[in-house]
């Protein structure tokens, strides 16, 4: 439309200008060289119009015959572009709907033609993903290293790929040199603040969380968050050798986050054992209050080292004031009991639990309290066989893997303050554990996912070294056997803090079923991740002690055995 404006205009101006030579009239001499024109002025200026037209028409004539051959070249050039685009076009839809075939083809049509292309190289890294051809996927992203436009997308696939493959370290080495590149990266720097995390370079993963705050990485709520994590991860390596230093950052990790459980006992732990014991009640109650945690009241309970049980349940009373009707606060109490040796009062504390199905914690300590009270191991066995099937209670879980204790990074996938106090799946076949050693382990390369720098090996060694699961019905008699069993060890006073950790031996006609706390996942590995053996009690089924009040019915249970 412009072009056709300013067209416009230049004949306006050129009949304009003739008119304005016609009303003008005039002669014009031309001698030159023996030559001599006499003509009008309006002639001589269509004479100048016609020359400059000749003029441009032949230079353009010149113009078009020296550019030949490059315009055949642009245009031989520019088929051959659009091909290999059309090629890379369709690669890359054949790459997201999965057609391998179609994929590879595309991409070496695109390859050949468009060479080092940055979408061709793509192409290429995503079409050997694909096949899972990891050589292949590698160099091609290697190569878009040397390239500045592309570094940086290279340095993802190749922590991507690594994180596909489980090799934690080289993940960690790429995301370092993104977050280094790039600090501004989302995905290098919360993925470097968990590896760092992982190797237990504590002040690097602090250093990291800063950075991040300030590049707008992560909000200030996770950042702090995440602060007192590694605090804490740090005050529990260093609780013993480095006792002041522990005690100013874990009363800072329970300021960044007052919820966090093992931050508010290790420094309620430290300032007790500084003497500052009012202070370490203040901590723990401002905890208790926000969530109760048997943690927290086994920590309160114990501040003072030399304090009777009398003592520690008269400060269990205090602290329970806070939270009275949570049933947490009842567990609390019935425990300070039975130390005391306040058997009547811990058995009306622990009455309601007994409406529906009581837990697992709850029988075993009503089997502690029957051992204390009555000496009746007959009883005791009881409820330790009842804690079999018995509702679990809540636990440390991370990613379907169940702890007896907290601990900042999880041993499964690597990811920072993973593990949360809640009930454990009690479909163990749900837990995602055996997907970890998938290779590639697709899973885990989802945008900002890690795998971990050293647990997975542990975690395989002892998958590796698991006995196989079978299943055995297991009748549990309803009256003792005419014959007498086998000698029995004396039973001690049953602890129902480490009942689950200690085997009571059981006549040996009869089989005993295992219980196995953790891991939760497809299967249950023999040991944690950092080397200790997972409690696994060996529960008896009913007694046959003649102490035994009442009679139960037969019933036909089924249990996992571990052989």
């Amino acid at each position: 439309m412009i072009r056709l404006l300013v067209f416009f205009a230049v004949l306006v101006a050129l009949a304009f200008g003739f008119a304005w030579l016609a009303d003008r009239p005039g002669e014009v001499i031309f001698d030159w060289q023996g030559w001599h024109v006499e003509t009008d002025v309006m002639t001589a200026a269509i004479g100048a119009v016609a020359a400059i037209v000749t003029v441009i028409f032949f230079v353009g004539i010149v113009r078009a015959i020296w550019n030949t051959p490059g315009a055949i070249g642009s245009f031989f050039g520019r088929r051959r572009r659009e091909k290999g685009w059309a090629a890379l076009s369709r690669g890359m839809i054949a790459v997201g709907a999965g057609d391998l075939a179609s994929a590879m083809k595309a991409s070496g049509e695109a390859r050949q033609i468009l060479g080092e292309e940055p979408l061709a190289l793509l192409l290429e890294a995503q079409s050997a993903q694909l096949v899972g051809d990891r050589t292949g996927a590698k160099k091609a992203f290697e190569r878009m290293l040397e390239t500045p436009a592309t570094r940086l997308l290279g340095m993802r696939g190749l922590y991507v790929e690594a994180v596909r493959w489980g090799d934690g370290a080289a993940a960690a080495r790429w995301a370092g040199a993104a977050n280094a590149a790039a600090p501004k990266l989302s995905w290098a720097g919360q993925a470097l603040v968990e590896y760092r995390s992982q190797g237990r370079d504590w002040m690097g993963a602090l250093e990291t969380i800063d950075r991040n705050r300030r590049n707008g990485i992560v909000d200030k709520p996770t950042a702090k968050r995440q602060r007192a994590v590694i605090l804490t991860g740090d005050g529990l390596e260093r609780e013993q050798t480095h006792p002041e230093v522990v005690r100013a950052n874990a009363l800072e990790a329970h300021g960044l986050a007052p919820d966090l459980v093992p931050a508010a006992c290790l420094a309620a732990r430290l300032l007790g054992r500084a003497g500052d014991v009012k202070k370490a009640a203040r901590v723990l109650e401002a905890t208790w209050k926000l969530d109760p945690h048997p943690e927290v009241a086994e920590t309160y309970a114990h501040l003072r080292s030399g304090d009777s049980a009398k003592d520690r349940l008269t400060r269990i009373r205090d602290l329970i004031k806070v939270r009275a009707h949570h049933p947490e606060c009842a567990l609390a109490l019935a425990r300070a009991e039975i130390d005391a040796r306040e058997f009547a009062a811990s058995r009306r504390t622990l009455e309601p639990f007994m409406v529906e199905a009581p837990s697992r914690r709850v029988c075993l300590l009503m089997a502690e309290l029957e051992q204390a009270e009555h000496g009746s191991a007959g009883a005791s066995r009881a409820w330790l066989a009842r804690a079999v099937s018995a509702p679990r209670d809540k636990a440390w879980v991370a990613d379907g893997w169940v702890s007896d204790h907290w601990m900042p990074v999880s041993p499964i996938s690597g990811r920072l303050d993973a593990f949360e106090w809640k009930l454990p799946p009690e479909d163990v076949s749900t837990a995602p554990v055996a997907d970890l050693f998938d290779e590639p382990t697709e899973s885990l390369a989802a945008s900002g996912s890690v795998v971990p720098l050293e647990a997975p090996k542990a975690v395989r060694e002892a998958i590796a070294a698991k006995a196989e699961v079978v299943e055995a019905e297991v009748i549990e008699p309803a009256v003792a056997p005419a014959a007498e069993p086998k000698a029995v060890e004396a039973v001690a006073p049953v602890d129902a803090k480490a009942a689950t950790a200690r085997p009571i031996e059981v006549p040996a006609a009869t089989p005993a079923p295992v219980v196995a706390d953790t891991p939760v996942g497809a299967t249950v590995p023999t040991a944690h991740a950092n080397g200790s053996r997972p409690a696994e009690p060996v529960i008896p089924p009913p007694p046959d002690d003649p102490g035994t009040e009442g009679e139960a019915p037969p019933v036909k249970k089924k249990f996992k055995l571990f052989s």
